[in-house]
């Protein structure tokens, strides 16, 4: 499972890929987290309003931070 945090760095970014890192963590998945700060990268996973989460491909949210919870519901719907 490849798991992609997209944002530029500011703290709502960091914060959700703190929360994401905590979900996985709890899930004891193997998941893969990745980073996505590069503007073009950004722009070319399809996230208009950052932060956004994406699981396998699939954009999961996009401009909030959601709950520790609702990311692992997010995951375990992807396995």
């Amino acid at each position: 499972m490849e798991i992609k945090v997209v944002g530029p760095g500011c703290k709502n970014c960091k914060n959700l890929l703190n929360a994401t890192q905590e979900a996985v963590k709890e899930l004891k998945s193997d998941a893969q987290i990745i980073y996505v700060t590069e503007m073009a990268d950004i722009v070319a996973t399809g996230i208009m309003r950052t932060p956004g989460l994406l699981i396998n491909g699939k954009i999961k949210v996009m401009g909030r931070v959601p709950a520790v919870k609702e990311i692992k519901q997010m995951i375990v719907d992807e396995m």
